[in-house]
């Protein structure tokens, strides 16, 4: 059995969803559990109707509830053949009930979190029926499963968690018995209370979502497909010809993705880990391309360097005791400051006298410092970025951040920081700089290629 993950681009359109049909049907006879994600944009748009209904701007929201309800109904129908008429009647079901809960927050005029977990699962509640009728219509045996009836949550609407032992038994109860003969279709980024309330992961909870079933059904492999020919060397955004990378290790993969690599939401790989499954990163758009495969073990490699990531939008806290010395509980008082906001920090450098770290989350900034200032100097520098080298080999190798630094000669570096595990090495530059640090970065580090790595 393995689980098939497609996210939003995957699944945008009529288009999309063909590929994805002829994709999950030469994958049948691996017994294939698929996840997916809401239609590409389709979240926001419905977040929108939630703030839209809530301020008071009824009419702006049920036009855009008719917007995707035209959207979905363009790009389902066809797909659907003779089922046409019920997938079309089951979508209107849905953004019925979407329209009725916009009258009625118009006139409450507040958006709980609960309700917003509700509005925001319409999504992924109908791409995961068109995806069913559509692969009905190709002649796949098929069974649609609402994943609130089996991912077993806590009730911390927007962000819930998963209860694990539940939500492993429900899923061995609900869907090892009916993998066995047919395609499992289910949505993404849902699930539900012990009670029944809908709740969402957060985003980029389907590839949690993928990972959690894969784990629960102790699947061979997951599958994540996306928009791109897996992870790669460096953001194509920022450089032309960045490598794909054939191969990397669980620990590798959730450094990328935590300093900002996008293919994989960072938390993906946590189920995976404890059950030892493998993740690989494949593209919908082209299914041949080969992808990234991540697994617990490392690939060797002659690079020292497996990709280079790069957070932007970072802002920089500069910590000054007003003591000559830090007195004792200094960093505690800081760190307790940052918890009690729940934001989290990117990375610390500390002298004897002062503390520097980043965030990239700042909507708790203005209430942070306040009570940083109570006890020290505090400044900021807003418009930074992270770029940090990953590799298993960068712990064995002398001389990479000399390598590093010499090529960025021209960049004033900010902070230094090589993490705990020893599988990155990271600094801060001016956002403005990130193009030509990381290409120049590039240069110095994939000139040569392990072939058995990268392609």
């Amino acid at each position: 059995m393995i689980v098939m993950k497609f996210g939003g681009t995957s699944v945008e359109s009529q288009e999309a969803i063909a590929r994805v049909t002829k994709i999950v049907g030469d994958h049948s006879h691996r017994r294939p559990v698929v996840v997916v994600s809401a239609m590409a944009k389709t979240t926001n748009e419905l977040l929108d109707v939630g703030r839209e209904a809530a301020a008071g701007r009824r009419e702006h929201a049920l036009a855009i509830v008719h917007r995707l309800r035209t959207h979905h109904l363009n790009h389902a129908l066809q797909l659907a053949g003779a089922g046409a008429a019920d997938l079309e009647r089951y979508i209107r079901t849905h953004f019925e009930w979407l329209e009725e809960l916009v009258k009625g927050l118009s006139i409450v005029g507040e958006l709980s979190p609960r309700s917003m977990d509700a509005i925001a699962s319409v999504g992924e509640r109908v791409s995961s029926l068109i995806v069913t009728f559509a692969l009905r219509a190709a002649r796949i045996p098929v069974q649609h499963i609402d994943a609130r009836r089996v991912i077993v949550t806590d009730d911390r609407f927007t962000q819930a968690a998963p209860i694990f032992d539940q939500t492993y038994a429900r899923l061995k109860e609900e869907l090892s018995l009916v993998a066995r003969s047919a395609v499992v279709v289910m949505g993404g980024f849902i699930g539900a209370t012990r009670d029944g309330q809908t709740t969402t992961l957060g985003r980029g909870g389907s590839d949690y979502s993928a990972a959690i079933v894969g784990a629960g059904l102790d699947a061979e492999e997951i599958q994540i497909w996306t928009d791109v020919d897996g992870m790669l060397t460096a953001d194509p955004r920022i450089v032309t010809g960045a490598h794909r990378v054939k191969s990397i290790s669980f620990a590798e993969a959730a450094e990328m993705a935590y300093f900002g690599a996008k293919v994989l939401h960072p938390a993906t790989v946590l189920p995976a880990v404890e059950k030892n499954i493998p993740v690989v990163i494949l593209n919908s758009r082209r299914s041949d391309a080969g992808g990234t495969r991540i697994t617990s073990e490392t690939m060797p490699s002659t690079n020292p360097v497996k990709s280079i990531s790069s957070k932007r939008g970072i802002t920089i806290i500069n910590i000054h005791s007003t003591r000559m010395l830090m007195a004792h509980g200094f960093l505690r008082r800081i760190f307790e400051i940052f918890d009690r906001y729940e934001t989290s920090v990117d990375m610390v450098s500390t002298s004897e006298v002062s503390v520097s770290l980043t965030l990239d989350n700042t909507e708790n900034l203005d209430d942070i410092l306040r009570e940083l200032r109570t006890f020290a100097e505090v400044s900021i520098e807003a418009d930074q970025a992270i770029i940090c080298l990953v590799g298993e080999n960068i712990r064995h190798t002398p001389g990479i951040a000399g390598r590093a630094f010499s090529v960025l000669n021209q960049n004033n570096i900010r902070m230094i920081s090589q993490g705990a595990s020893l599988l990155n090495l990271g600094f801060v530059v001016a956002d403005s700089d990130v193009p030509t640090a990381v290409s120049a970065l590039h240069n110095e580090f994939f000139s040569e290629l392990d072939p058995a790595v990268f392609d």
